[in-house]
């Protein structure tokens, strides 16, 4: 049984939040050749730097709002990553921890502790992060003229 089969807004929560990372999986394997090294401007970050970056904030946040989830920083915000295994590894891996620190402190009935009343706030706020960067890396392809179907 998913947790949406669960019946309970919380597994329905998680479930979504599951979803979306698979989401942003599946925008980093559709890239073409060529896509991670892509930009908007050539001051703005590469798609790979924007990848990291989402993979970087969501552990920054856990780390001030949930620290007893934490885990390990990554040395840089912005790295240029260009083994798109790795990426996926370090998303899925960031993933798994925003939703223990979003199950544990709703099961717990905590909030976060610095920027949240509410775990869930929490996980809207990083929705909303990482469709913008979801944006951004669609226009920095399309910039480098190797757009991606939606």
């Amino acid at each position: 049984m998913t947790t949406a089969e669960d019946g309970t807004l919380l597994g329905a929560v998680c479930d979504g939040w599951t979803r979306h990372n698979t989401a942003l999986l599946n925008l980093l394997q559709s890239l073409p050749p060529g896509g991670l090294q892509a930009r908007i401007f050539a001051t703005s970050p590469t798609v790979a730097q924007m990848f990291t970056h989402i993979h970087y904030v969501r552990l920054v946040f856990i780390s001030e709002e949930a620290p007893e989830f934490a885990r390990d920083l990554p040395s840089e915000e912005w790295m240029d990553e260009r083994d798109r295994g790795r990426i996926a590894q370090m998303l899925n891996e960031s993933a798994q921890a925003v939703r223990e620190a979003v199950d544990g402190r709703l099961q717990a009935g905590r909030q976060m502790n610095m920027h949240y009343d509410h775990p869930i706030l929490f996980l809207q706020h990083m929705l909303w992060h990482e469709g913008y960067h979801h944006g951004q890396i669609k226009l920095a392809l399309k910039a480098a003229g190797r757009p991606v179907a939606d």
